[in-house]
């Protein structure tokens, strides 16, 4: 980063200009991803100052945490100087003791105190009810193996602060939380960007994705420990889940926003500003497309036109794009893989199919730049 902000025109539209008892209800979901979830307070600094009043909140766990600061009042400015002096000991303290005296029996590595904490820090005493903006937060019931939406009826009398814990409660790392009579885990077990549950309450949504938008490369994660092990399984099953649900997506519209974090690990407490400053870029661009995605009946936004190129020499007609995307993709005579269509219009979640060869060996390129290039996640 260079420290200077590259300044992206927003339009009005008919969207601010319109008054409010017209203008569409919007939601804002934030998704999990540890400490990348850091660049959601960016995102809601784009989103105040594009004038944007959103009419729900949703979040999977630390995505949890910042929608129900948002919801409790909280700004952006308020979040952005509460996180430049977060350090790992304000979260991360081993349990020692646990550890000790039970062994494998212990609940987790981490004590709980330090992320209780700071949920009463950013959230708002009292249940469901008592917010004035609706807010939802998932987290999963682990004795009876269910996801949990609280904010949902039935799920609303419950205390905030509790519900965003066990929402970030990730397993092994923090014991499990209990809300209401049940003993819960972190949210993204099962939905980590739960835009399917929030689409129920609003007539578009503009979602913020931290952690799943792809799965690069790694390499020697085995041998960095037990924590990276999980979290980079952890990841691959989340992606798989989220991208079921985006790839079946018909309404409402959903502007789907992906920083560009992937190359900052998830426990990295040193990146705190860059991320703040990614989130606010990405989300800020993309909001050049929220008039076009509010005139929809539905889809996924932003998007632009791509060309979909194959390295016959590294494609060694596996066909896994032809199972994961049969209306793209097909195999020639020579069992090469081809696009039945070069030219497509993709929003951020059509590249799937592409980050499932093998050998890489599909290349999805913008075809407007003057010259080609590769398409990473869009913003």
């Amino acid at each position: 980063m260079n420290g200077r902000r590259r300044k992206i025109e927003t339009p009005t539209g008919e969207w601010a200009a319109a008054r409010p008892q017209a203008r569409p209800r919007i939601g804002v979901v934030l998704g999990g991803g540890a400490l990348k979830g850091i660049a959601h307070i960016g995102a809601l600094r784009a989103l105040e100052e594009a004038g944007i009043v959103p009419t729900l909140y949703a979040g999977t766990s630390i995505g949890a945490m910042i929608a129900a600061a948002a919801a409790s009042g909280r700004s952006a400015t308020d979040l952005t100087e509460r996180a430049k002096h977060f350090r790992r000991r304000d979260l991360f303290r081993i349990n020692h003791m646990g550890m000790l005296m039970e062994r494998m029996l212990s609940r987790s590595i981490y004590l709980e105190a330090p992320l209780r904490t700071l949920c009463e820090l950013l959230v708002d005493e009292g249940t469901f009810d008592s917010f004035k903006v609706p807010l939802l937060v998932t987290a999963v019931d682990i004795e009876r193996g269910v996801p949990l939406v609280f904010g949902r009826p039935g799920l609303r009398d419950v205390k905030v602060r509790d519900a965003v814990y066990a929402s970030c409660a990730l397993p092994g790392f923090f014991p499990p939380g209990v809300v209401g009579n049940r003993v819960c885990i972190d949210g993204g077990t099962t939905d980590n960007l739960p835009i399917g549950i929030a689409a129920l309450e609003v007539d578009a949504l503009i979602a913020v994705d931290v952690g799943m938008a792809d799965v690069p490369l790694a390499t020697g994660v085995a041998e960095q420990g037990f924590a990276s092990i999980f979290m980079r399984a952890a990841a691959m099953m989340m992606h798989e889940q989220q991208q079921s649900v985006l790839d079946h997506w018909a309404a409402p519209p959903l502007l789907l926003v992906r920083p560009p974090v992937t190359h900052i690990g998830p426990f990295s407490f040193s990146h705190v500003a860059e991320l703040i400053e990614l989130g606010y870029q990405a989300t800020q661009q993309a909001l050049g497309s929220l008039d076009e995605m509010l005139a929809a009946p539905g889809g996924v936004y932003p998007r632009r036109e791509v060309r979909i190129r194959v390295d016959r020499a590294l494609c060694t007609g596996c066909g896994i794009c032809v199972a994961t995307a049969p209306e793209l993709m097909a195999l020639d005579r020579e069992q090469k893989a081809f696009p039945l269509l070069p030219i497509h219009e993709f929003s951020p979640a059509d590249a799937a199919f592409a980050r499932c060869c093998p050998e890489e060996a599909i290349r999805v390129e913008t075809s407007t730049a003057a010259e080609m290039s590769v398409m990473g996640p869009f913003v």
